[in-house]
C-alpha cells in the first residue's frame, strides 16, 4: 500500500513543470529557513525538497542524454566476455 502511494505521488511530481516549480524554490526555501513547530512549515520543507528533487532528476536526465548524444548508444563488448571459472 505505501508503495502504490509513493508511486502515484511520484507520478504526479513527473507530470508538474519544472519551470513552474522553479519559480516557488525561493518561496518554500525562505518558509523552510523560518523553522516553526507547524504542519505548515513541514510541508514547506516536502515542497522545498520535491522541488530539488525535480531539478537534480533533470539534470541528471539532460547529462546522460548529451553524454549519449556525443558517444552514441552503449554497445554490448565484443568477443568473450571476461570471465573465470571459481571453484568453491
Amino acid at each position: 500500500m505505501l508503495e502504490s502511494s509513493l508511486d502515484r505521488l511520484a507520478q504526479q511530481i513527473l507530470g508538474l513543470d519544472e519551470a513552474s516549480l522553479s519559480s516557488l524554490w525561493e518561496k518554500y526555501k525562505k518558509r523552510m529557513e523560518h523553522f516553526e513547530p507547524s504542519k505548515e512549515w513541514e510541508k514547506a520543507v516536502i515542497i522545498f525538497f520535491i522541488i530539488n528533487a525535480v531539478r537534480a532528476k533533470n539534470h541528471i536526465f539532460n547529462e546522460q542524454l548529451l553524454r549519449q548524444h556525443e558517444t552514441g548508444p552503449e554497445k554490448p563488448p565484443k568477443g568473450k566476455p571476461a570471465l573465470r571459472l571459481v571453484k568453491s
